[in-house]
């Protein structure tokens, strides 16, 4: 029976515990570049004591941005500030991970602090795309421009050309961002996609896009390194995503060479009112997918407590916790993790320059 703080191996790739740090958006890029302040950020969790570090959504294409201050992987220029991160990552005993990403109709907004609405052409706004003509609402009500399928290859060329760069950088985990209503969700969601050819209608044709840009992406990403995926893997309304079509996608994913899913949810639409808020509520559906996809699993969302972490691994619900706003109020969670859960063992969590005088 594994716990929290045991290796975790996939690929050529091992873990020193089950604690991943989530990719978070921080709004900090410029012009995509990565800063001092994601080193920084990203370099501190690695520092107190996470396996996986994933740097946040990082766009394939400018226009794929959520936002003007948005991560990005569309130019060779971005690589050399992602290398800088990815080696304090390695020297400190964490993987480096990056999520890729398209926003969609979700794209071209202000910063969370600053509205998270879409910004106008003069506004320093774009166009937005998606599946079909249909805006998400709410804060975000323009309608996108419906891509054709010639435009939804490029796309996939995009995050073809991303992940090469992505390898480049010294990246050695890669996920697929398939969640939260941005583009490739928009194609897999009913609610999002009202398109009558081969992409859209039914699940056969709403899972293209993603099986599609798994299959490409896969064909340049080292068997080594793992390739994973965060699916929506339910859209909690109905007429949505469900979590036995999903089910169903994991299997032809895995069938394509994905490694991992990491299970996510919702946000396909701007009504959350029928999600069940509470502590770890997406890891009976996370068990669920890793038993019968048969498929190592990633499960985040209101992860917060030692035992609770330590449980669902010990439960076989999921192989990794993915924690986000936690690692927010505390880079050094899995220091104060080992210590709640009587491991006595700091210099395997943190650098020397701590554990040394943290030992007693």
């Amino acid at each position: 029976m594994a716990s929290l703080f045991d290796a975790f191996k996939l690929k050529d790739v091992t873990l020193r515990n089950r604690i991943a740090v989530s990719p978070m958006c921080q709004y900090s890029s410029v012009d995509g570049h990565a800063t001092d302040w994601h080193l920084v950020h990203l370099g501190s969790r690695a520092v107190g004591g996470a396996a996986l570090v994933c740097v946040e959504a990082t766009a394939v294409l400018p226009e794929g941005r959520i936002s003007p201050a948005d991560a990005g992987l569309w130019s060779d220029d971005h690589v050399a500030p992602l290398e800088r991160i990815t080696r304090f990552l390695k020297d400190h005993g964490a993987v480096p991970a990056i999520q890729i990403a398209h926003a969609g109709r979700k794209a071209s907004a202000s910063r969370p602090w600053d509205g998270d609405r879409h910004l106008q052409p003069d506004e320093g706004g774009w166009e937005i795309v998606a599946p079909s003509a249909v805006p998400f609402g709410a804060n975000l009500p323009r309608t996108p421009h419906a891509l054709s399928v010639a435009e939804i290859h490029n796309v996939t060329a995009a995050f073809v050309a991303a992940a090469r760069r992505a390898l480049a950088a010294g990246f050695e985990w890669l996920e697929l961002h398939f969640a939260h209503g941005y583009l490739a969700h928009s194609f897999y969601s009913p609610l999002a996609n009202q398109r009558t050819d081969q992409y859209g209608g039914s699940f056969e044709n709403r899972s293209r896009f993603l099986l599609e840009t798994l299959s490409a992406v896969r064909a340049v990403w080292p068997e080594r390194w793992p390739l994973t995926a965060r699916l929506s893997v339910t859209d909690w309304i109905e007429g949505g995503v469900t979590v036995e079509e999903s089910i169903e996608l994991v299997r032809r994913m895995k069938a394509l060479g994905l490694d991992l899913i990491d299970v996510s949810q919702g946000f396909a639409v701007p009504d959350i009112s029928k999600i069940p808020w509470g502590p770890g509520f997406m890891l009976p559906i996370a068990g669920r997918i890793r038993r019968e996809a048969a498929l190592p699993t990633a499960a985040g969302w209101m992860i917060t407590e030692p035992h609770q972490a330590d449980g669902a691994i010990r439960e076989e619900q999921t192989d990794l916790v993915m924690l986000a706003r936690e690692m927010l109020r505390d880079a050094y969670w899995p220091f104060h993790a080992a210590r709640t859960l009587g491991i006595e063992m700091p210099q395997q969590i943190l650098p020397v320059q701590y554990a040394h005088w943290l030992k007693r």
